[in-house]
């Protein structure tokens, strides 16, 4: 099935509308069934860490959708070293996984590991990883987990691009699972 112009067009007003409200970048993330928008209201400096703060909007061919607000805090790791960087963060998020007729949501921790390769063109490896348990889910959602690694290259001190792998998992309150994505994609994160 292919992706209706009903989820393109609802993706590119939630764009338009959240860079009135003053987003500090985007990223865009796509596969080969999915795709995944997210808006910044603020972003973290590749190398040195921060924050990201920001929602997205996840759509793929089944006619799964999901929308989800996380915030992430980064810094190096202890003892100057600059190249490594651990962060720890919240993600909620509400999913509607159209032919399944399974709806739901959950509030989840995670973290990151990023490691950067210091070069002309800064290369890093990144994990980032996300568990909802069913204690913070509700609807049909008994819990949700999320894992990506990817190689980020830094093209300008605001603008990346990146290549990985991702694994998307939704668990119903009858323990049947759902692969929103588990496969590789590209992604692009842009900061103003």
């Amino acid at each position: 099935m292919r992706l209706s112009y009903s989820k393109w067009l609802l993706a590119v007003c939630l764009m338009l509308g959240s860079l009135q409200a003053n987003a500090t970048g985007f990223d865009v993330r796509i596969g080969e069934d999915t795709a995944e928008i997210f808006y910044l209201y603020k972003s973290s400096s590749f190398g040195y860490g921060g924050s990201d703060i920001g929602w997205s909007y996840y759509f793929n061919n089944n006619d799964d959708i999901m929308v989800s607000a996380s915030l992430l805090v980064s810094a190096n790791g202890a003892g100057g070293k600059r190249a490594l960087q651990f962060g720890v963060g919240v993600k909620a998020y509400v999913a509607d996984l159209g032919l399944a007729n399974v709806q739901g949501g959950g509030m989840g921790i995670g973290g990151l590991v990023r490691y950067v390769f210091p070069s002309s063109t800064p290369v890093a490896l990144l994990f980032e990883g996300y568990s909802v348990p069913s204690i913070t889910g509700f609807g049909d959602a008994e819990g949700f987990s999320e894992a990506r690694f990817d190689i980020e290259a830094e093209v300008s001190p605001n603008a990346r691009a990146y290549i990985g792998y991702r694994v998307m998992t939704f668990k119903d309150e009858l323990a049947n699972e759902f692969d929103l994505d588990d496969a590789m994609h590209l992604g692009i994160r842009i900061s103003f």
